[in-house]
């Protein structure tokens, strides 16, 4: 894809009053549906490529959108307001609304849970906790600068602990379609406290459809229930994006457990192409930060998307994580850091090297 600051306008400063008429960010709250009262934030990229956030959702990335195509997967919910008592059993779902990018963890991801260290929810408390803005940064007309991003925290904490905080930049640049992620969870207590992050990457139509292909490089195995283990398995072209499956109707869903194939810089790519529309989507991030990658599978009838999940676990839930020795703990003062890059591509050589890779 051309950059257009590079080919088709060099003078392009001199002819806007505005930086808005070429992109930017633009916050707002929702004054009608269920998302009556929601903090928001638009970024325009002015490349086509645009995109939502839900700043009393932990910031997490709602619509988005390339051109007239959506990339995202919406649930019937949308943009929910926050819950904080969202973290018990299954309640977690009330108030999924799908969107590009749902955040799970910070200390658990997976099913509900129950021993002798506490109850855990589906997934966990980040996606319901509101974010402290602390930065807003707009591109500068004058000065040059095309970056744009916002930073804030979010704290996962209670009284006798845990205490964790999330440090979150969402940023993008003008002309660029792309979004970067940087993340440092940090434990802000005073003891030892148990770590697992998921980034939940749910893509949905007409980027997905019939024939869309799932790309991605490593072993596999099944997570290893009947829908998943009828999809994840050898005999079964799993990389090719289904019809609707009535069989997903309901509780329907399928799920694969990826150790990914780095390449000799430490990083993974995965991601989606749509060869009826020339349009693909990676992600990319670095192993040893997420070393899981979950493919998710849901082709129900208007429930239709698919997931990637980059993880520092498959979404096993704490205690397994636990007992198989892969449980992260971060000491009081103690944080991890993690970046993950999402990139659109429309130009056949890009396309191509990311397909054949």
């Amino acid at each position: 894809m051309g950059n257009f600051e590079n080919t088709t306008a060099k003078n392009w400063r001199d002819k806007v009053s505005n930086i808005s008429q070429a992109g930017g960010i633009e916050t707002s709250v929702l004054d009608n549906g269920h998302g009556r009262g929601s903090r928001i934030a638009w970024f325009n990229t002015g490349s086509g490529f645009r995109f939502k956030l839900a700043l009393d959702r932990s910031m997490d990335i709602t619509e988005a959108f390339f051109n007239r195509h959506s990339l995202a997967w919406i649930s019937n919910q949308g943009t929910a307001p926050a819950q904080p008592f969202a973290d018990k059993g299954i309640d977690w779902l009330k108030n999924f609304g799908g969107g590009l990018m749902t955040t799970c963890g910070l200390s658990h991801v997976g099913g509900p849970e129950n021993d002798k260290n506490g109850t855990r929810g589906l997934h966990g408390e980040i996606s319901n906790v509101p974010a402290e803005i602390e930065s807003i940064i707009q591109p500068d007309l004058v000065n040059g600068n095309n970056e744009m991003s916002i930073t804030a925290r979010i704290k996962q904490t209670r009284v006798f602990g845990p205490h964790l905080e999330l440090k979150r930049t969402i940023s993008g640049t003008l002309f660029s379609p792309v979004i970067k992620i940087r993340d440092t969870v940090r434990n802000i207590g005073n003891m030892p406290t148990p770590h697992m992050l998921l980034y939940h990457f749910n893509f949905g139509w007409p980027l997905v459809d019939e024939g869309t292909e799932i790309i991605w490089d490593g072993d596999w195995k099944s997570r290893g229930g009947e829908l998943d283990n009828k999809i994840f398995n050898k005999d079964h072209d799993f990389k090719k994006c289904q019809p609707v499956l009535e069989e997903h109707s309901g509780y329907g869903e399928a799920a694969g457990f990826i150790d990914p194939q780095a390449n000799n810089n430490g990083h993974y790519t995965c991601g989606l192409y749509n060869p009826s529309l020339e349009l693909a989507v990676t992600l990319q991030t670095k192993k040893s930060q997420l070393p899981a990658l979950t493919n998710w599978q849901h082709w129900g009838k208007r429930e239709y998307v698919l997931g990637l999940e980059p993880g520092t676990n498959h979404p096993i839930g704490q205690g397994k994580a636990k007992n198989e020795g892969s449980l992260r703990m971060l000491g009081p003062g103690e944080s991890s850091a993690y970046e993950i890059e999402l990139s659109i591509l429309t130009d056949s050589e890009s396309i191509q090297k990311f397909t054949k890779a």
